[in-house]
């Protein structure tokens, strides 16, 4: 898949191209860099509606494939347009950092996620 990145797009708008490939995971923007294995403060999270043109000069695409692992991601994003960008895994009703499963690719953590997704619905 691609995710378009373009001046007039918002930050919601790049995370839904992601989210509609990957359903159980989410991207969050940061205002400061986070290193692998490492979670970032809440409240360093920029605001969905923020345009991009605010925070990259940068436009284009960036290849997402379900075997690429979420430090690549991230790098990915880091290195082509010089944003902040953590990836999140659905797990029941919360949202959780992937901090130690950084290795892991998107479509192991996407597949997690939907698992227990599933678990939690037999909980409630």
């Amino acid at each position: 898949m691609k995710i378009v990145l373009e001046d007039s797009f918002t930050l919601n708008q790049v995370k839904n191209q992601f989210h509609l490939e990957f359903p159980y995971l989410k991207l969050e923007f940061f205002s400061k860099r986070h290193k692998t294995f490492e979670a970032t403060k809440q409240s360093l999270i920029i605001k969905d509606n923020i345009p991009l043109k605010e925070l990259t000069a940068k436009e284009g695409n960036l290849e997402v494939h379900k075997d690429m692992t979420v430090e690549e991601l991230e790098k990915s994003f880091l290195v082509k347009f010089g944003l902040n960008v953590q990836v999140f895994r659905k797990s029941g009703k919360s949202w959780l950092e992937t901090t130690i499963t950084d290795k892991w690719t998107l479509e192991k953590q996407n597949t997690q996620g939907e698992e227990l997704d599933v678990l939690n619905q037999y909980d409630e």
